[in-house]
Order: structure tokens, then C-alpha cells, then sequence
């Protein structure tokens, strides 16, 4: 039994060698497996933390990428834009709308009463004073009349003059618009405006301060009791009306002009006539400051035959985008067409759903038609920048040279040296029963213009390619 259990020591000897063996195996598998799963870790590490620069890199790429492929596409679309569909635009060519409307108490807010004395231009015998005298000597003021038009009593602005024992001249008004315009239809309702020997009223556009660069439009002036309506642009030169204006354009005439003295000997010439159809304020052969003056086809178109009519409108049309400037005188009152009746009528109320706009083209031809603009004598620019004036002077450089002329009766009683213009202003100075006759009664002014617009497409090619 000894050797047996010697056999069975051995045997467990080689198993417990055997086991340690295998344990060793087992140990160095488990660190070979350990030694490869932490190099494979340390891979893993190492290759995580090496995608990142890669990753931030490629990202600031594609953000690169996108903003120039943005950049490109606004760019061609902001050029495609710029080719088809250009900047439009918009003219003055539409219906009119009522800018102003000067009546009654408010009348007097538009303006500037002008203080000191008439221009040298001018040269009136005469001296405008500022709003409150005028109102203290009580020639300039709104007061309630029975109006025979609408037969019930109405507020009417009333302007005139007044003696200055003082001075010898006659305190007078004189009004500066606040506004400035650039075009525009302006209508004057007077119901009597100033007449008689001496007496020189007007109702304009000007730029004082840029003239003659700027220009001047005579709506309605006349001296001496003139009875013919006359419409005149002044302006700087190359503005010229000649071959430019059609006869069937409008029912008046250019005034015709002789007598201007020679260069040389200073001799009227009455042999030389030709129609006052240039603007310019120096235009050859026409007298120092004429400009083109249209002429009425009648004779009761100013002063008294108006006045006796009840006062007439003076209706001027300057749209310089048409190309024209046009001047309508409707005297009497019958005589208006029903589209000017009802613009007036209804300019002053409250809801504008129930004014009436006014439309030239159905009022009949203009006596005085002027072309303007493109393709004319005439640029548009020559007038802009223009506000109304009223005014009322006395004798000076138009009404007083013309004394002798147009006033003989006074001219023979009031002599002095047979000077015209100073003979004029000794009958001014005595203070005549006529100069009574002498104010402004008016019932509102009205401006419009036309609404702005885009402008119509006359090639109809392109039109159609358009479309």
C-alpha cells in the first residue's frame, strides 16, 4: 500500500505542478489580454482626442463654404434685380388734389405781409407796410358781404391802400406766399380787384431772391384801367416761345411790339414789329423786362367790365411734366364751366369725399398757351421755386410811364415838367375820389397738384417682352 500511496503523492505532485503551469498561462493570457485591451484603449484614447482639430477644422470649412455660396447668390440676385426691375420714377402726371385752400379768416395764414418799400424794379409810389398796420389803417381784413352768387352772406378778404400825409405815398399791401411751388393749378376768385389811372394790381409767381433765373408769372396785372387780361413769363435767357406754339393752341395773341428806340439814335422805331414771344427779360426787340406776354381775344377780360360782371376766376395751369403752362379767364360767371364751378364750391369743406377735383381739359381752349420743357425754346428748369405774391402799387416804372398815354384827362389837370411818372404821382398824392375803386375783394385761392405717378409705357414691344 505504500508504493500506491507513493504513486498518488506523485501524481499529485504533477498535478499541482500542472495546475501552476496552467495558473501561469491563465496569468500571462490575462496580462497579454490586459496589455492589449489597455493598448487597445490607449488607441481608442489617442485616436478620440486626434478627430478633434480634424473635426473643428472641417466644420470652420463648411462655414466658410456656406457664407461664399450666400455671398454669391445674394449678389446674383441683387444683380438680376438691378436688371429687371429697375428704379421707378414717379411723375407728376396724375389727377390733381387740392393743396390749398385760402378763404375767408384763414386766408391771411398763407402769407408774409411784406414791410418796406416797393423794389427799384418797380419803383411804386408807394410803401407796404406789415400786418398789424395794415389792419390798424384797416386795408387789409376778412368781412361778411351778401354774395349775389350764392345769395347768402359769405366771408371775403378785402386789401387796399391808405394816404400817408407823412410821406406823400400811400401806405399799401403787399403778400409773400409762405409756400413754395414747383408746379401746380392756381385759381383766383375775385369778385373786384383794384382799377383806375394809377392803379397797378398784380397776382404772380415769383423767386425774388433767384430772378430772373427762376422766373416770374404775371396771372393777372394791369395798369391805368387796362380792360384786357394778359399773361407774361419773364425769365433768364433761351427760353423762347417762337415756333414752339401752335395757333390752335389757345384763342389769344402774342402783344406786338414797336417803338423801340435805336441802338444809335435813340429814334422810336415804328417801323420794326414783332410778337413779344421771347422770355428772356433782354430779348432783342422787345422792351427791358417784357418777356412773352399772351394777349386776351377780349376786351373785357380786366378791371372795371370784370368788376361791373361781379368778379370773375383766373384760372393758370403750369405742368411742367405736360409740358405747358396755360392761363383761362372766366368772366362772368356764366361763362365757368360746371367742373370749376364745382371745384370752388366744394374746395372749402370739411369731408373731402365731397370736393370736386378740377380737370383743365374740359374747360376750352387758354387764351394764353406757353410751351415749356422737352423738345421746346423753353427748359422746364427756367421756373421753380415760386410762391404767389398780391400786391398794389402805384405809377412807378409800368403805370407811370404809360401815364400820359392811357390817363390824358389826369395827366393834362396833374402836369409836372411833362414828366409821365411824376405827373402820375401828384395825382396819386391828392388823393383822388377814384382811388376808391382801388382794392382787392376775393373770395379764395385755390392751388392744386397734379398726384404723382408711374409713368406710362409707350413702347408696347417692350411691353409685351415685359409681360
Amino acid at each position: 500500500m505504500a508504493p500506491r500511496q507513493d504513486q498518488d503523492s506523485s501524481e499529485k505532485s504533477s498535478l499541482v505542478e500542472n495546475g501552476k503551469s496552467a495558473n501561469r498561462n491563465r496569468s500571462m493570457e490575462v496580462g497579454s489580454y490586459q496589455s492589449q485591451t489597455s493598448s487597445l484603449s490607449e488607441k481608442h484614447h489617442h485616436s478620440h482626442h486626434s478627430k478633434k482639430p480634424f473635426c473643428n477644422s472641417l466644420t470652420k470649412f463648411h462655414a466658410v463654404l456656406i457664407f461664399s455660396l450666400l455671398s454669391v447668390l445674394i449678389i446674383k440676385f441683387a444683380r438680376k434685380d438691378a436688371v429687371t426691375k429697375p428704379e421707378i420714377l414717379l411723375v407728376a402726371t396724375g389727377p390733381y388734389r387740392l393743396v390749398e385752400a385760402q378763404e375767408g379768416q384763414r386766408f391771411f395764414d398763407s402769407y408774409e405781409f411784406y414791410d418796406g418799400p416797393d423794389s427799384l424794379g418797380s419803383a411804386g409810389y408807394n410803401t407796404y407796410v406789415g400786418k398789424a398796420v395794415a389792419k390798424t389803417l384797416e386795408i387789409a381784413s376778412v368781412r361778411k358781404d351778401l354774395d349775389p352768387v350764392s345769395t347768402k352772406e359769405e366771408e371775403f378778404v378785402y386789401m387796399s391802400s391808405s394816404p400817408n400825409d407823412e410821406k406823400g405815398l400811400r401806405d399799401s399791401v403787399r403778400l409773400e406766399g409762405k409756400r413754395r411751388f414747383e408746379r401746380g393749378l392756381f385759381l383766383l376768385d375775385v369778385r373786384h380787384m383794384p382799377d383806375g389811372c394809377g392803379v397797378w394790381p398784380a397776382f404772380w409767381l415769383t423767386d425774388e431772391a433767384n430772378w430772373p433765373r427762376n422766373g416770374e408769372v404775371d396771372i393777372l396785372e394791369g395798369v391805368n384801367g387796362q380792360t384786357v387780361a394778359k399773361t407774361a413769363l419773364h425769365t433768364s435767357d433761351q427760353c423762347d416761345m417762337y415756333a414752339h406754339v401752335a395757333p390752335y393752341d389757345k384763342t389769344g395773341e402774342w402783344e406786338w411790339v414797336t417803338g423801340i428806340p435805336e441802338t444809335f439814335t435813340g429814334e422810336p422805331d415804328f417801323k420794326t414789329a414783332k410778337a413779344a414771344d421771347n422770355c428772356w427779360v433782354m430779348a432783342q426787340h422787345q422792351w427791358a423786362n417784357e418777356g412773352c406776354t399772351a394777349v386776351h381775344d377780349r376786351n373785357n377780360t380786366l378791371g372795371k367790365p370784370v368788376n361791373d360782371n361781379g368778379g370773375g376766376v383766373y384760372a393758370l395751369e403750369w405742368d411742367p411734366e405736360n409740358r405747358y403752362i396755360k392761363s383761362w379767364v372766366f368772366s362772368p360767371r356764366s361763362d365757368m364751366p360746371e367742373n370749376l364751378i364745382q371745384s370752388i364750391d366744394t374746395a372749402g369743406l370739411e369731408d373731402k369725399s365731397q370736393k370736386v377735383m378740377p380737370d383743365p381739359s374740359t374747360w376750352g381752349l387758354p387764351y394764353a398757351y406757353f410751351a415749356i420743357g422737352k423738345d421746346t425754346g423753353c427748359s422746364a428748369d427756367h421756373f421753380k421755386n415760386m410762391r404767389i405774391v398780391f400786391n398794389l402799387a402805384f405809377c412807378g416804372n409800368v403805370s407811370g410811364n404809360r401815364f400820359f398815354r392811357e390817363c390824358p384827362k389826369e395827366s393834362k389837370e396833374f402836369n409836372v415838367t411833362n414828366d409821365p411818372v411824376l405827373t402820375c404821382d401828384a395825382y396819386i398824392k391828392s388823393n383822388p375820389e377814384a382811388l376808391k375803386e382801388a382794392y382787392w375783394k376775393i373770395k379764395g385761392v385755390y392751388v392744386y397738384e397734379r398726384e404723382f405717378e408711374t409713368p406710362e409705357k409707350t413702347d408696347k414691344g417692350s411691353q409685351s417682352q415685359e409681360e
